[in-house]
């Protein structure tokens, strides 16, 4: 996940009319812009209709505009195409691309009658429900045809949020983000609704401070004079629930440290080989200078113990990951300031966390922002759609992964993973970006109906895809 790559970006509404508005300071006409767009979207519509007939849905904006141009490009090259426009366009570049359209508009979309709908009748920059008689329009079009293509976004969805602005709103069999990715094409509920997901880029560079999309790390193999403790020991601490910090140990052996010890609260039946059960006292445990990261809160209890054994882990400041029970207990105060620490929590947890440090937030990108930088952790906030936020502002988003996941045990592999990741060196964000993909392409590697424990095994098969 380069910094780097223009093509990973994910941005707000304002920070692609900023990037545009740079590339047309620098000479290059909305026109042009709107040419680029549509007709590198018409190049995935034309291999997606096969020769079947199209209907444009066009609206009165830039969004048209684009739709009018995927128009002209496809029937330049003989497919059967009508455009649909139950609004002319308004923009000065959309009335354009309009005129240079040669084929056939109907201002009702009751005539057209495309196999492939294409729809462009509004984009990224809806903040409001689409009017009745626009969404039984796109429905009717919608439930007509074989196909569904959305370009930009699906009409009705809010780019920064994600969030459906109608009830009823079709799904697509694929959608065509123009010029960078945005926040609507990884977010849900609008992401259920978008299919497969391809980017045109039409040249915006970079943009300063913009969320990236998670990618596949560069790992490596460790180096010819590595051995066990320079490649990481980390502490997995364990509690009354032995077989989740089991799950996490299991899942950190497979994600690239060296050494993974357990510091059980008792004794498990069973632990895997090559796992290092110490059963010496937690306090005198922890002053190993060796240890490179920690790992509390899997099976650890919320009782007095387990408040103590969260208070000795929190005591050393070291990269720290926190889940499940450490969360519900953490307050203010306890993570020593500039502590590298990283806190994993599902959607209730997360709440917790946010009441516990007063964090108020529209929804749960904005409170995991919030909570990141009022608690100086990082906030992996996991779920089906995963984010990752740091106390500098900077954020991830995760790709969608494989719904099996919805299973006892997967956070808890995830933890493992994110723990190993911190021994090997990696600060918190990095390490929490690293540990989303590879538990991701775990769960892929693992097809249907997994358990935890075989995912964990599966890290293995995910880090080596990665090297």
């Amino acid at each position: 996940m380069s910094a780097s790559d223009p093509q990973g970006q994910i941005l707000t509404v304002a920070q692609m009319q900023a990037g545009e508005q740079a590339l047309v300071d620098a000479g290059t006409s909305v026109e042009e812009l709107m040419q680029i767009a549509g007709q590198g979207a018409a190049e995935w519509v034309w291999r997606i209709s096969a020769g079947r007939p199209v209907v444009v849905l066009c609206g009165p904006g830039n969004n048209g505009g684009d739709g009018y141009v995927i128009a002209e490009t496809l029937r330049a090259r003989g497919l059967t195409v009508q455009v649909a426009a139950p609004l002319g366009p308004k923009t000065e570049a959309a009335k354009a691309a309009r005129r240079a359209y040669k084929g056939e508009v109907l201002t009702s979309g009751k005539q057209a009658n495309g196999k492939v709908l294409v729809d462009c009748l509004f984009g990224s920059g809806l903040a409001r429900p689409l009017e009745p008689e626009h969404l039984l329009v796109l429905r009717d079009l919608a439930n007509r045809a074989h196909h569904r293509i959305a370009v930009d976004l699906p009409s009705g969805a809010e780019s920064d949020s994600g969030a459906l602005l109608n009830a009823g709103l079709p799904e697509y069999d694929c959608t065509l983000a123009l010029g960078a990715w945005k926040f609507a094409h990884w977010r849900l509920p609008a992401r259920a609704k978008m299919g497969t997901l391809r980017l045109v880029p039409i040249g915006v560079a970079n943009v300063e401070g913009a969320a990236r999309l998670i990618r596949k790390p560069a790992l490596h193999a460790p180096a010819i004079t590595a051995h066990k403790y320079t490649r990481g020991l980390c502490a997995v601490i364990g509690g009354e629930m032995p077989g989740a910090a089991l799950l996490a140990a299991e899942a950190a052996m497979h994600g690239g440290a060296g050494y993974v010890k357990l510091f059980p609260l008792s004794s498990p039946r069973s632990a895997p080989a090559g796992l290092v059960v110490d059963k010496s006292s937690l306090a005198e445990a922890l002053v190993d200078d060796r240890i490179r990261a920690m790992l509390a809160g899997p099976g650890l209890g919320t009782d007095d113990t387990a408040f103590g054994r969260l208070g000795q882990v929190l005591s050393h400041i070291r990269p720290t990951v926190l889940d499940a029970d450490a969360l519900v207990m953490l307050r203010p105060g306890m993570i020593a300031q500039d502590a590298p620490v990283l806190a994993t929590p599902h959607d209730g947890e997360l709440e917790q966390l946010c009441r516990s440090f007063g964090v108020i937030g529209e929804d749960r990108q904005a409170r995991a922002q919030a909570l990141a930088k009022v608690s100086a952790m990082v906030i992996c906030a996991k779920g089906p759609d995963t984010i990752i936020a740091a106390p500098d502002g900077r954020q991830a988003l995760a790709p969608p992964a494989s719904s099996w996941l919805s299973t006892a045990g997967t956070g808890d592999v995830l933890t493992g993973i994110a723990v190993a990741r911190m021994a090997t060196g990696r600060d918190p964000f990095t390490a929490a970006c690293e540990a989303v993909w590879l538990h991701g392409e775990a769960a892929r590697i693992c097809g249907p109906a997994f358990t935890a424990s075989q995912l964990a095994q599966a890290v293995k098969e995910a880090y080596a895809a990665a090297i």
